[in-house]
């Protein structure tokens, strides 16, 4: 499993009416770079660690490589890349991708789509999710569960989100974690665009938060058949989920479920 970077620090901790020093891991953030054929398209704050899918998954939840073939991703920079502490990244196609808009200024660890997209544009550029065997509710509430035995930097720091895919069985298939919780999703998407999976039309994708519009976009644009978040879905994202076809739940948590778009 690809692991991001933590730090230890000494802090004071109040316990009661004592007063005493003790150590503490913090997960690791730091800004990375993304480069498509030679154009900064842009720069997000991330956990280091699975950098090569980050920028593959980010770039296809974008739409930039629709029709295109990735043929490398490397580290880049002036120098080696120990020197650029591996935050630039460059993804190299074949060229047979629409041309990249950059995002302008650099997305904090919480930023999506932060308005580039609007639900007309996804509605032109995805066609609705094939139909296909709706996971069991019984299923979707199950994967939260066993996603949160694999969650070890979180409970390592307490402070990153998780993306994970499962199968129908709810099996977990793989989990990414980062700061950023879109940034997970792209890991995981990257993961299996890099694997020759998608469209992930028999998996299920899992969010360890809310279920926000962004989420939802991803989930369409890698053709998940499933999405369940433990946290609410918002209003816009199940309007989008149901316009998809994309079966989505929220409120995952200790064996119940909500289903939002079925």
């Amino acid at each position: 499993m690809a692991r991001g970077r933590t730090e230890r620090f000494i802090t004071r901790r109040l316990d009661g009416e004592s007063v005493r020093r003790e150590p503490d891991t913090l997960i690791v953030e730091e800004p990375l770079s993304v480069r498509l054929d030679d154009v900064l398209v842009a720069t997000t704050m991330r956990t280091p660690g699975a950098d090569f899918e980050l920028a593959a998954g980010f770039c296809h939840a974008e739409g930039w490589l629709d029709g295109a073939e990735i043929r490398r991703i490397r580290y880049c920079g002036e120098g080696p890349p120990a020197e650029s502490e591996f935050n630039v990244v460059s993804v190299e196609t074949d060229g047979e991708g629409p041309p990249p808009v950059p995002r302008l200024g650099i997305a904090s660890s919480s930023c999506g789509i932060c308005g580039a997209e609007t639900v007309e544009r996804l509605a032109a550029t995805l066609q609705p999710l094939p139909e296909g065997g709706r996971f069991e509710l019984a299923t979707l509430a199950a994967v939260p569960g066993r996603m949160a035995a694999l969650q070890d930097l979180f409970g390592a720091t307490g402070a990153v989100h998780a993306a994970g895919v499962a199968d129908r069985s709810g099996e977990p298939q793989l989990l990414r974690e980062d700061i950023g919780r879109h940034n997970a999703v792209d890991k995981v998407v990257g993961r299996l665009l890099l694997d020759g999976r998608l469209p992930a039309t028999s998996l299920c994708l899992y969010v360890s938060g809310r279920a926000s519009f962004e989420m939802v976009q991803k989930a369409w644009a890698a053709g998940f058949g499933a999405l369940v978040a433990v946290s609410a879905p918002s209003a816009l994202a199940v309007q989008v989920a149901r316009s998809a076809g994309l079966q989505l739940g929220g409120f995952a948590r200790g064996g119940t479920v909500r289903i939002y778009a079925d």
